[in-house]
């Protein structure tokens, strides 16, 4: 089978792909992949690093105001289209697959105009715009959670098969907490804005510091590359003592194998860490960006918290003495840890990829 994948922005339009497509060589050496993405995004890095084969057209996304920018927009677009009908003439493949972002809208359109079957994965709980554009005449619609199913016709829920990567990452787990100074028999509290990091988590985590200190839990705090300096600074200014059940660090680049390990999970309610945690059947605290395309970290925090599986945190109310508590009675009460991780489970989807591949065979011609 011959299958193209498109999806590109931000990590979390890649790595479900990239899961996608890690699941389905494994069970499949001739299955043969082309991924299409834009010439300036993530994707360019991260996709041939993994060994896939790469190739790009040129797209914008539209500016969400009347501008000048847009004009710009529709003509990329339309030339992207034209180039990836090229691309798809060439490669000729049984079927297309896009997990979103603005520059999956041309190359699955593109499949649509030429007759291919295309295949749609939606990673959040709102529908995002190129995947509302390509719905009404995509083949098969794969959703993460629940709450997106609604928002279109026909979706079958699927799960993040990025998630499917994090479970397996539970199979003979040996993770030594001690890389951090930590122990390996006590409770872990894991804080994390992402990779670049978050200001307003990483203030609140300061203000918080002298009363996680000496705690019967532990903190594992990830500030983010850039912002590592900006939180010792901080704790510097504010004559702070940072206790031995606490460690902060910029960057942990081994996520997969460390998230089986914690007890309770803080940080923002991105589509892919989400997945992760309800794959694990992770207890949460989310505290959404409202920095994000029409807010939909929120509409993802709220999805989990009328579950049951999150305690939320509005960003704007969010301070230390806010965190310590939300967190200190979560790590007190461990049968409350166990109601949200069951509610978690209950929504995780743990062999995700298999359920989306098996979607994209589906929507294949016979």
């Amino acid at each position: 089978m011959k299958v193209v994948f498109s999806g590109g922005g931000t990590g979390g339009h890649i790595y479900p792909a990239l899961a996608t497509i890690d699941e389905w060589l494994k069970r499949d050496t001739t299955l043969e992949v082309r991924y299409i993405g834009g010439e300036r995004g993530l994707e360019k890095e991260i996709v041939p690093a993994a060994g896939i084969k790469f190739d790009a057209v040129a797209i914008q996304g539209f500016v969400r105001a009347l501008s000048l920018q847009n004009v710009k927009t529709v003509y990329l677009f339309l030339k992207a289209v034209k180039r990836a009908k090229r691309q798809l003439r060439t490669f000729q493949p049984d079927v297309v697959v896009g997990t979103g972002g603005y520059v999956s809208g041309p190359v699955l359109y593109a499949a649509q105009l030429l007759g291919i079957p295309t295949v749609i994965h939606e990673q959040n709980s709102v529908v995002g715009v190129s995947n509302r554009f390509l719905a009404r005449h995509a083949t098969k619609i794969g959703v993460a959670f629940p709450a997106a199913r609604s928002q279109f016709k026909q979706a079958t829920v699927v799960g993040n098969p990025r998630a499917q990567q994090v479970v397996a990452g539970q199979k003979d787990n040996r993770f030594d907490f001690d890389t951090f100074g930590l122990k390996n028999d006590q409770p872990t509290v894991l804080i994390f804005g992402g990779s670049q990091g978050a200001p307003k988590i990483n203030q609140a985590v300061v203000e918080a510091l002298s009363q996680f200190n000496n705690q019967n839990y532990q903190i594992l705090f990830a500030t983010g590359k850039s912002r590592f300096d900006e939180v010792q600074a901080m704790i510097k200014q504010r004559q702070m003592t940072v206790a031995k059940n606490i460690a902060i660090v910029p960057y942990i680049s081994n996520m997969q194998e460390l998230m089986p390990r914690v007890e309770l999970v803080i940080g923002r309610a991105g589509a892919t860490s989400m997945a992760e945690q309800t794959a694990l059947g992770k207890p949460m605290i989310l505290i959404p960006s409202p920095y994000v395309t029409n807010d939909h970290q929120t509409k993802n925090a709220r999805s989990m918290a009328d579950a049951g599986a999150a305690a939320m945190i509005i960003e704007s109310e969010l301070d230390g003495a806010v965190l310590f508590k939300t967190v200190h009675q979560l790590m007190s009460d461990v049968a409350k840890r166990q109601e949200m991780a069951q509610h978690a489970a209950q929504l995780g989807v743990r062999d995700a990829a298999d359920e989306f591949i098996a979607l994209i065979q589906s929507a294949v011609k016979k």
